[in-house]
C-alpha cells in the first residue's frame, strides 16, 4: 500500500504542472494568516506537512521566517520546490516521508497541514497521525489544519478522502489540543471549481 501511495504522488508531481492540480494556490492567504496569528519568532521551527511544491514556503521566506521544514511523500514535489526556491532553499529542510511514518528529533513550534490530512481514511491512521503531531510539537505549539469539509469533495486526485466537521476534528484532537479558531472557506481551483475546506487552529495542551 505504502509504495502505491508514494507512486501515486510521484506520478502527480512528475506529470502535472503546478497549476494543473486542484490544490494550487499562488498566494496561500489563509494558511499565511493562520501562521502569522501564531505570533511565533521568525526563527521558530515551522513544518509544512504534505506541502508538495506549494507556495507556502516561498511566502514564509518572504516574510522573513528562517527555520522551515517541508515534508512530502513525493521526491519529485520536493525537487520542484527546491528548484524554484534556488538560493532561498538554504533556509528549508526537505524531508521525504509519509506523515504517518514521520519521526522527528526536532521539536516544532508550528505544524501546518493543508489538504494532506483528508487523504487519511483509516481509523488507526488518524491516531497515528495525531500521535506524530503531539510528539513533534513543543508544549504550547500550534497545529494548523486545513482539510475538506462536509460540503467539500468526496474524492481528490482520484483518491478517496475523509470529510470533516468541527465535531469530527474535535473527536480526534480535543484530548491533546485546545481549539483556538475554526472556520470553513471556499477554495477556487485552477479549473474554476470550488472546494469547501474547514480550517482549524489548535494549540497543544
Amino acid at each position: 500500500m505504502e509504495n502505491t501511495k508514494k507512486q501515486h504522488w510521484e506520478t502527480v508531481f512528475t506529470t502535472k504542472a503546478e497549476n494543473e492540480v486542484s490544490w494550487f494556490q499562488k498566494q496561500p492567504q489563509t494558511s499565511m494568516q493562520l501562521i502569522q496569528a501564531c505570533k511565533v519568532a521568525k526563527n521558530a521551527a515551522i513544518i509544512d506537512i504534505g506541502g508538495g511544491d506549494s507556495y507556502l514556503i516561498d511566502s514564509l521566506l518572504d516574510l522573513g521566517y528562517t527555520n522551515l521544514f517541508l515534508l512530502d511523500i513525493s521526491e519529485a514535489a520536493l525537487a520542484r520546490a527546491k528548484n524554484r526556491l534556488g538560493e532561498k532553499a538554504k533556509n528549508v529542510t526537505f524531508i521525504v516521508s509519509d506523515s504517518l511514518d514521520f519521526q522527528s528529533d526536532v521539536k516544532f513550534d508550528v505544524w501546518h497541514d493543508r489538504a494532506s490530512f483528508h487523504f487519511i481514511t483509516d481509523e488507526n491512521d488518524f491516531q497515528k497521525y495525531k500521535t506524530n503531531v503531539v510528539n513533534a510539537l513543543n508544549s504550547g505549539g500550534h497545529f494548523i489544519l486545513g482539510t475538506f469539509s462536509e460540503d467539500g469533495p468526496k474524492k481528490c486526485s482520484g483518491l478517496d478522502i475523509t470529510q470533516y466537521s468541527v465535531e469530527k476534528l474535535e473527536a480526534i484532537f480535543e484530548e491533546d489540543f485546545e481549539l483556538e479558531n475554526c472556520f470553513t472557506e471556499d477554495h477556487e481551483t485552477p479549473f474554476d471549481t470550488t472546494q469547501n475546506f474547514i480550517f482549524a487552529h489548535y494549540i497543544k495542551k
